[in-house]
């Protein structure tokens, strides 16, 4: 009886492994137009030249027109680092995206995501069999954040990371690195090990050591706590304090896709109570 048993199992699982390991990921094929280009980049002393940078302007979710340019880049002009988080599925569950800010007001934000065939739509099961390849785009703030804040609805903050200038400067070209590295060799994404939040603690570990592992890494809606708690956030100011200054949900909405967009959702507006994720 064991055996007839142990047989049927081999019959199953035998199969549905050689099926799982002929899985391959591509970067050949029909993509969904806001994941359809593979960002490249190279580097010559401090200026970083990047191919592929999106910059779509959103009316819906359904209705943009499309562009790309490329951009240049001088590290030495590199100011400053914001971590937008982008609530879609309550407190828990955010889409980190990291914005570098430059001396002459551009602002290029970096994003992990699912790189989406034509027609399909993310799932956390799929994320974790191997359904859709792993993709990093560069897009300006003005298309990815409202989007988000935007036609997509989502609840979206902006939190300023300290962080030496070394370091940023290491964080950008790490991305550039890992982006040439997906255009060379695609990959799967994963739900935990490989998603918007974990790539990027992969390549900050290396700049600030004894950074540890954390649940709030895959229940990435807390990030601000783990930031915070690691003084990766301005702790002069209560946490409740920095969120609510953080939500430009509203501001990313309504500035559309304005060229004075990265200026419009930091400007200030009055706090009338603590934001809190929903």
């Amino acid at each position: 009886m064991v055996r007839w048993t142990l047989a049927a199992l081999a019959l199953f699982f035998v199969p549905l492994a050689i099926w799982w390991l002929s899985l391959k990921p591509s970067n050949d094929r029909e993509w969904a137009d806001e994941v359809s280009r593979t960002l490249r980049g190279s580097v010559r002393g401090s200026r970083v030249t990047l191919r592929d940078i999106r910059d779509f302007d959103w009316r819906s979710d359904t209705d943009y027109t499309a562009r790309w340019h490329d951009g240049t880049y001088d590290l030495d002009e590199l100011d400053s680092v914001d971590m937008a988080l982008s609530y879609w599925m309550g407190p828990a569950i955010a889409h980190t995206l990291v914005s570098f800010g430059f001396t002459d007001g551009r602002h290029l934000v970096f994003s992990v995501e699912i790189r989406r065939e034509r027609g399909e739509a993310f799932s956390s099961l799929g994320g974790f069999l191997k359904q859709f390849e792993l993709a990093i785009v560069a897009a300006e703030e003005r298309d990815i954040l409202h989007v988000r804040a935007g036609p997509r609805g989502e609840q979206v903050f902006l939190y300023p990371v300290h962080m030496p200038p070394q370091a940023r400067r290491a964080l950008f070209l790490s991305y550039v690195e890992r982006a040439n590295r997906l255009a060379d060799e695609p990959r799967f994404y994963h739900s935990v090990t490989a998603n918007c939040t974990t790539l990027v603690y992969d390549m900050v570990r290396p700049l600030v050591p004894g950074l540890p592992l954390d649940v709030r890494l895959i229940l990435s809606g807390y990030l601000p706590e783990y930031l915070y708690s690691h003084g990766g956030l301005d702790t002069s100011l209560p946490l409740d304090t920095l969120r609510a200054r953080a939500d430009i949900t509203r501001r990313a909405a309504q500035a559309g896709s304005a060229e004075e967009f990265s200026r419009r959702i930091r400007t200030p507006e009055p706090v009338e109570g603590h934001a809190q994720p929903s």
